[in-house]
């Protein structure tokens, strides 16, 4: 691709600007063409400013094939200046006498056209971190990339964080070949919805930063500290302007603690009477920038620099809005001489400032990944004009606590959709705005996403329907409650089938047969992402497995049970590395799924994620477009692999994988199943395995609200993806696993991330659209196989409860 490159440090310079030719050299190494275009000198912290009433004049640098950043280097000619162009073919760069984002405007419409059109801008790197709003909001680096964004081209503005000012060039190269990798991928994965103008990227200048993460970030907000000001009162003139750039690099090495760094003056000349005549110098305290990451909690760009992490931090070219509540709102001036004696006036909606669907929007899902799927779902659904964005009050879901959304509204008839995390949710505001207040969460659902529950539900289901699809699509379930490994025993007297067939094993065992054992799955039915499932045959490997988690049980028994939904119990988001008191409780143990279906090529087992969207009270919609997670290793049997040996070739859980290979995460109708011989022909197969699905989700919903419906209550505002795992035998034979709350869309990865999106589209249209009162035009927008249209989005099942 064509890069711009700019920077608001000037031409290579090792005192300046160490890092440009760097980066430049390596995106000429990786096959870019790549145009430069850069201020004469140092502008930094400049902002996104251009000089009024300056004729910009350019001069050609010539760099050098080589640069020696390191400061020893300051007196070598590395590249040479002049005034007038050099010949055709001969490499050059534009310097202009210009600001950043003259520099981009200047390189984007002026030079380079004989190159073809621009396809990324680049500002940077720049000298020293662009981490946090104070540096952010002050940053020529950032001004130069908000600018050509606001020009509508893609661009990056690029900081490299220094920790000392040695320069070594292997650490800088290092950086820079991190540096082009992030570009390009963030180029190729440039989200087309419109959500992102641009990124700020910011890597740190350690050893081996390629090896370490690249995270998405926010930007911490923060501030300079009471009482500081970024101006020094000096008697005499100051130094020249190379001279200040490299005592403020030293400022920002002392804020941080750096060895050898001298301290940035801070003092004030003592007050005299009246105005005296001084002179200010730049003297900015950095210790105010660094003290609030120290602060900070984890997950913020400057958190993650500290770490030594590569900060990705989307942008839009905007100063973004706050109060979102107020807007459309009027302001009631005050009146001095009104009988309310100078009290200010209330604010009330006016409705001409909205249209009449128009509703407030609070979407915090507490995923960077889902996250912006799901804005982007509700700008493609719903005109601008259509809804604002309400902002989560700072540190209500991260507390688990709930969102006071009367406190956010403007009035009490205002219409709001809540997609939160469970915690968050006002559940008596929902019950008291039926007609208002639409949320992603219904307040019961134990039936579905506790496996004990689930359990109970299928066989309440199942003995007053014989017929039932679930009677041959979910395995026998032994449920049975447990405090202690000694009182196993005791558990299990109720778990006939469960004893009967651990007897037959011994037996087997005895007798030599023991491939002809029977094989038990143990779950605890409230542990989430695959964790403490284990496989037995015997009593004696049962009664192993309990014994060996007493011994790392915590003391305290306390029951989370009452906890209730706010867990997320049967949810698959959160992440634990054991198991806790509660999981250790309730168990159900089924019989083990032998053989499972195994691809023709692929001998490594796997299950299907089923997204299922549950809409009021109550319709079912299965979204088509499904997953295939695969185990990390080969498959071998339980026997084979000595049953607990080695749960990676049975467990398809993608978080418990230590060896996960490519295509873990696949598409479901990209597999070729391989079902011949007296199966379905291998065309149908896959339809086969899909009906299947559809049959056993909607007939699981129905069982849960109509068999169990203390534990499962949808409600008419309300509306909740689940997420459904089957596995398909060697008979192509589909059974029911789990069922999740709030399911890790995460797992499915970048190369999939569409996938995601097409569902959220989806299942917007279908509950927020009629909630809100989608306009029909862009309701015949819906169909379309793969787009997240209504035609993704198959209708199984329709239960009317009675409640409207």
């Amino acid at each position: 691709m064509h890069i711009l490159v700019t920077n608001d440090d000037g031409p290579p310079s090792p005192t300046s600007s160490p890092y440009v030719h760097s980066l430049v050299r390596e995106l000429q190494k990786a096959g870019h063409t790549v145009s430069v275009c850069l201020p004469h000198t140092q502008r930094s912290w400049i902002g996104k400013a251009h000089m009024i009433g300056q004729t910009v004049k350019p001069l050609y640098y010539r760099p050098s094939a080589t640069f020696d950043p390191r400061p020893s280097a300051a007196d070598t000619v590395q590249g040479t200046t002049h005034s007038r162009p050099g010949v055709a073919g001969e490499e050059e760069w534009v310097l202009v006498d210009g600001t950043p984002a003259s520099a981009a405007q200047i390189g984007l419409y002026h030079f380079f056209r004989d190159k073809g059109p621009i396809d990324l801008v680049v500002s940077g790197p720049n000298y020293g971190r662009n981490t946090t709003a104070l540096f952010a909001l002050n940053s020529g680096t950032v001004g130069g990339a908000l600018e050509a964004a606001v020009c509508r081209k893609r661009a990056i503005a690029l900081s490299y964080a220094f920790f000392n000012r040695n320069h070594d060039p292997a650490i800088i190269d290092g950086a820079s070949k991190h540096a082009a990798r992030v570009i390009e991928t963030l180029y190729r994965q440039w989200p087309e919805d419109g959500s992102v103008d641009l990124y700020t990227v910011n890597v740190p200048l350690v050893e081996g930063v390629g090896a370490n993460k690249t995270v998405f970030t926010g930007m911490l907000q923060n501030y300079w500290g009471e009482g500081t000001t970024c101006f020094q009162e000096v008697e005499a003139e100051i130094s020249d302007e190379d001279e200040e750039e490299e005592r403020i690099r030293e400022g920002e090495q002392a804020a941080e603690g750096i060895d050898g760094a001298p301290e940035n003056g801070d003092g004030i000349a003592e007050k005299k009477k009246g105005l005296a005549n001084r002179h200010f110098r730049w003297a900015p305290r950095f210790t105010d920038v660094y003290q609030s990451v120290e602060e900070s909690p984890p997950g913020n760009d400057g958190w993650c620099v500290k770490e030594g992490l590569t900060s990705v931090t989307p942008m839009k070219a905007n100063f973004w809005h706050a109060a979102t509540n107020l807007h459309g709102s009027e302001l009631k001036l005050q009146n001095p001489s009104s009988p309310e004696g100078g009290k200010a006036m209330p604010l009330e909606s006016t409705l001409p400032f909205r249209p009449k669907a128009h509703f407030f929007a609070l979407v915090a899902y507490d995923s960077p990944y889902v996250q912006p799927l799901i804005l982007s779902a509700l700008q493609k659904l719903f005109p601008p004009e259509a809804y604002t964005l309400l902002s989560m009050p700072e540190g209500e879901a991260a507390e688990g606590t709930e969102v006071a959304l009367d406190e956010l509204l403007p009035g009490d008839d205002s219409r709001v959709l809540q997609i939160t995390p469970y915690e968050a949710i006002d559940w008596e505001f929902v019950s008291s705005h039926p007609d208002t207040c639409l949320v992603n969460s219904y307040m019961l659902r134990k039936a579905l996403i506790r496996k004990h529950y689930l359990s109970s539900t299928v066989e309440h289901w199942v003995s007053k329907r014989p017929g039932s699809i679930l009677k041959d699509h979910v395995k026998r379930t032994e449920a049975f409650e447990l405090d202690y490994a000694e009182f196993l025993d005791d558990a299990l007297i109720e778990a006939f089938d469960l004893r009967a067939s651990l007897e037959k094993n011994e037996s087997l065992e005895e007798e030599g047969r023991a491939d002809e054992k029977e094989w038990w799955i143990l779950k605890p039915s409230m542990s989430d992402r695959g964790q403490g499932i284990r496989l037995f045959s015997t009593m004696e490997e049962l009664q192993a497995i309990f014994d060996g988690w007493e011994e790392e049980r915590p003391d305290s028994d306390d029951d989370e049970d009452g906890s209730a939904e706010a867990d997320g119990e049967g949810g698959d988001s959160g992440h634990r590395d054991f198991i806790t008191t509660s999981h250790l409780r309730h168990f159900v143990a089924q019989p083990y799924i032998h053989p499972p279906l195994l691809l023709p090529g692929d001998n490594r087992k796997f299950h299907i994620r089923t997204y299922v969207a549950c809409v009021g009270s109550l319709d079912v919609y299965v979204y088509r477009d499904m997953l295939a997670l695969f185990a990390g290793r080969p498959y071998a049997t339980p026997q084979d692999a000595g049953g607990t040996a080695d749960l990676e070739s049975h467990l398809t859980n993608t978080c418990l994988q230590r060896s996960v290979s490519e295509g873990t995460v696949r598409r479901f109708w990209d597999l070729d199943l391989g079902l011949g011989g007296s199966g379905p022909p291998a065309a149908d197969a896959k339809q086969a395995v899909f009906a299947q699905i559809c049959g056993v989700a909607g007939e699981v919903f129905e069982a849960a609200a109509r068999a169990m419906p203390m534990h499962f209550r949808p409600l008419p505002n309300a509306f909740e993806v689940f997420g459904l795992d089957f596995l398909v035998d060697a008979r192509g034979a589909v059974w029911l696993l789990e069922a999740n709350a709030f399911p890790d869309f995460g797992q499915t990865g970048d190369d999939l991330r569409g996938l995601v999106a097409g569902l959220w589209e989806g299942v917007l249209r279908l509950a927020a659209g009629p909630f809100f009162g989608l306009a029909d035009e862009r309701k015949e927008d819906a169909g379309g196989e793969g787009k997240g249209g209504l035609g993704d989005m198959i209708h199984v099942r329709r239960v009317d409860l009675g409640r409207r």
